[in-house]
């Protein structure tokens, strides 16, 4: 494989995303949120032994608005996805792709060697991003 048909998960992610704690309650969650085009809320570790969580606007649509409960009295804990799967930066998008088919995700936060979150990534930005470059 030649370096030119090689794009890294770095090469496409958003840098920009919303993180929030998991006791806040889904309307103060969405009101903080600045960058709804990441369509995901990261939420953080409680302490350094924890895992990083994830939710979704999917997420939210499901189990508050179409469960009709109310967005003031559900925390993002209870809709979170926790641990959420985290993709390295240097991983190839056609792994990173292969791995989010098949633990069926659509978007997942981007984790450099030292645990930290750089970025965010979805299926729309590897393959809008990405895909182009591999031809």
């Amino acid at each position: 494989m030649s370096e030119k048909s090689f794009v890294r998960v770095r090469d496409v992610m958003k840098q920009n995303y919303d993180i929030v704690e998991g006791v806040a309650t889904v309307r103060q969650a969405l009101e903080v949120m600045r960058y709804v085009d990441t369509k995901s809320l990261i939420v953080d570790k409680r302490h350094e032994h924890d895992e990083y969580g994830i939710v979704l606007l999917s997420d939210i649509a499901k189990k508050v608005l179409a469960a009709n409960k109310s967005p003031d009295r559900t925390s993002i804990y209870e809709v979170m996805t926790k641990p959420a799967l985290t993709i390295h930066p240097d991983m190839d998008i056609r792994y990173a792709s292969a791995l989010f088919g098949r633990f069926g995700i659509s978007r997942a936060p981007v984790v450099d060697g030292s645990g930290t979150i750089i970025g965010i990534v979805s299926h729309t930005d590897m393959v809008m991003k990405g895909l182009m470059n591999l031809l």
